[in-house]
């Protein structure tokens, strides 16, 4: 795993539901998820909520109280980018000049903004370097 200190971080969805995983198989990835989570200047969007609230209210069957709890924990703690203008525009630009699906371009155009300098994702392309601003690590890659 990279290792940057005093550095922001925007965290993808997957990272996330590793940290809650319950899964034994995913134990070593859990660990370094919640890990990764604790120690650094964490920054997602309303997307990453989004995607991680739809997985664990289907696969961890959530309730709604658990689910808003966990809602208000992500406000209360980490920087939450939310979409507009200027953020799908930079999306429909990475998508064209990296050929990105919709949902990544909008992930990565969300970090680009934050001024994060890490954007931890398992499912983008390790190493990728957008725009000179910030590098795609996957922090499971060995």
């Amino acid at each position: 795993m990279t290792e940057l200190k005093n550095h922001s971080c925007f965290v993808d969805s997957n990272i996330w539901l590793y940290a809650f995983s319950t899964d034994k198989k995913e134990e070593s990835k859990r660990i370094l998820a919640k890990q990764l989570i604790k120690e650094k200047s964490i920054i997602i969007s309303t997307q990453i909520i989004n995607e991680v609230s739809c997985n664990l209210l289907k696969k961890h069957k959530l309730d709604e109280k658990q689910l808003f709890k966990l809602i208000v924990s992500f406000y209360r703690k980490y920087q939450v980018i939310s979409f507009n203008l200027d953020i799908f525009e930079s999306a429909s630009n990475l998508r064209t000049q990296y050929h990105l699906s919709f949902w990544d371009s909008l992930v990565i155009a969300c970090a680009s903004f934050s001024g994060a300098n890490i954007l931890y994702s398992e499912d983008m392309q390790d190493g990728l370097i957008i725009n000179k601003k910030f590098t795609i690590v996957n922090p499971f890659k060995q």
